[in-house]
């Protein structure tokens, strides 16, 4: 089993391109699951395309610890196991504290004993990392971590962030950085900016998305683009981001 947290700037596709790397794998015959670490809980909709579902944070305040691990999970494309960490009351405590009890419960219910995934893929907002953000990235969680990004200036930032906390946790046995992901915004230089930033975080570029329709024509059916246009380049992208990211993490 290896563990795969994907890290970046809101708003910049992590969900997205999670759920397709996820599809992409589960095609090929692996065994997936994928955890949402964002309060939002929308990161697997596309996967399970069934609307929101029970976040883990959701069972706690109105079933304390009474809930079993099908209650927490929800079972998407191919099979792939899908989980939502959840988010706070508006207002009242910390988002973060959502991640914390997801993979809390998941290890307690026994998730990977019970799902025995050959992969699972953290997707986890990374505007910050502090707290339950840095979960992930914690001894006995993630093996890597990948970070999505674009030339945009604020997407670079979060990056250079993101990095730096993972190269500050390096030596208590934490997440490795498994490589940058480039999601294409069409931006001046993006490519060179891009690559500029792996050179500052000794890194490297494991994958290049192209700015797509396809992609908001497979969000409109609350598909995947590996489900909903199986046969589209956009598609082979993922696939080959996939394949990419899988090996860098096996070889990092």
């Amino acid at each position: 089993m290896i563990k795969i947290a994907i890290y970046g700037k809101g708003g910049i596709g992590k969900s997205t391109t999670v759920s397709n790397m996820a599809a992409a794998l589960a095609d090929k015959g692996l065994k997936v699951m994928q955890i949402g670490c964002d309060p939002k809980a929308d990161s697997t909709i596309s996967l399970h395309g069934q609307g929101p579902m029970p976040t883990v944070l959701d069972l706690i305040r109105t079933k304390g610890n009474d809930f079993t691990l099908q209650d927490m999970t929800r079972r998407g494309y191919k099979d792939v196991v899908c989980v939502e960490a959840g988010g706070p009351t508006p207002g009242l405590g910390c988002a973060g504290r959502g991640i914390i009890a997801a993979l809390e419960k998941l290890q307690e219910k026994g998730a990977y004993e019970t799902y025995r995934p050959d992969v699972v893929f953290y997707d986890v907002l990374g505007d910050v990392v502090c707290g339950g953000f840095s979960m992930p990235m914690r001894k006995g969680y993630a093996d890597a971590v990948c970070i999505v990004t674009s030339g945009e200036n604020m997407s670079i930032h979060a990056a250079a962030t993101i990095a730096m906390a993972i190269e500050n946790f390096k030596g208590r046995g934490y997440a490795r950085l498994g490589g940058l992901i480039l999601n294409h915004r069409d931006v001046k230089q993006e490519d060179e900016k891009v690559q500029e930033l792996a050179e500052d975080i000794h890194t490297s570029v494991i994958g290049r998305l192209s700015r797509s329709d396809t992609v908001l024509a497979a969000e409109e059916q609350q598909k995947t683009v590996i489900e909903a246009f199986p046969d589209s380049e956009m598609a082979d992208e993922y696939r080959r981001l996939a394949d990419a990211v899988y090996q860098a993490v096996i070889s990092c």
